[in-house]
């Protein structure tokens, strides 16, 4: 799954906190592009959560509509069957007198 092999969060990304050095990065800098990553963690993942739901509807529509045609299909049969039962039904009530 997608969310296992995530290691960062956007909370994680907002309270990492670095060491300073002599000649280190401007925090202003650091703070500013680590907002944009935050954001856009956020963006994906909202991302991700919609086309999971999408999917899961997509799923339940898939299934449905095979039930529906399952269900066609089976009523489609028996009707085959029962004109082919009454037209037998008919050959042997009447014989060849319907057909001439």
């Amino acid at each position: 799954m997608l969310s296992d092999k995530i290691k960062l969060t956007a909370k994680d990304i907002l309270e990492k906190e670095f060491k300073t050095a002599m000649r280190g990065y401007k925090q202003e800098d650091v703070d500013k592009f680590l907002d944009i990553i935050i954001k856009d963690y956020e963006t994906f993942h909202q991302e991700i959560e919609d086309l999971k739901q999408e999917n899961l509807r997509l799923k339940k529509q898939l299934e449905e509509s095979s039930k529906r045609q399952n269900t066609q299909a089976v009523a489609g049969t028996t009707n085959f069957d029962i004109l082919k039962r009454l037209s037998n039904l008919e050959k042997h009530v009447f014989g060849n007198k319907l057909y001439d």
